[in-house]
């Protein structure tokens, strides 16, 4: 099987909520997020590729059109903005326009990351 990973960034608010108020994440802050997009496949196609690289591209013209710079409660429409459901959602977009996703990842900080498979 070969793998290939694309990372992409991001800038964005948000708040989460459901959380009990002493706790920081139920305030509004923002993040720089990192994105990163999974592709497999079990045979290269005829150039050698998994996917080309330049086909991600439409994904970050849709993160900087989305997403970026932007209050992530109002981009949803709800306050379940958790790195789990923006990888969740990331998932589906990109698996709608590539079949080989299998995975995307999305970090709020260096340290933290979720992940979403099918």
């Amino acid at each position: 099987m070969y793998t290939i990973t694309k990372s992409f960034a991001f800038s964005a608010s948000h708040r989460i909520g459901g959380l009990p108020t002493s706790h920081p994440c139920s305030n509004l802050h923002g993040h720089n997020y990192t994105v990163e997009v999974v592709l497999y496949a079990p045979e290269l196609n005829e150039v050698g590729f998994v996917r080309d690289y330049r086909d991600l591209g439409d994904f970050k013209h849709f993160l900087d059109e989305t997403v970026d710079h932007r209050h992530l409660n109002d981009v949803l429409g709800h306050d379940r903005t958790t790195a789990e459901e923006l990888a969740r959602w990331f998932f589906t977009w990109c698996h709608a326009r590539w079949p080989e996703v299998a995975a995307v990842r999305v970090s709020e900080t260096p340290k933290t990351w979720a992940e979403y498979r099918a």
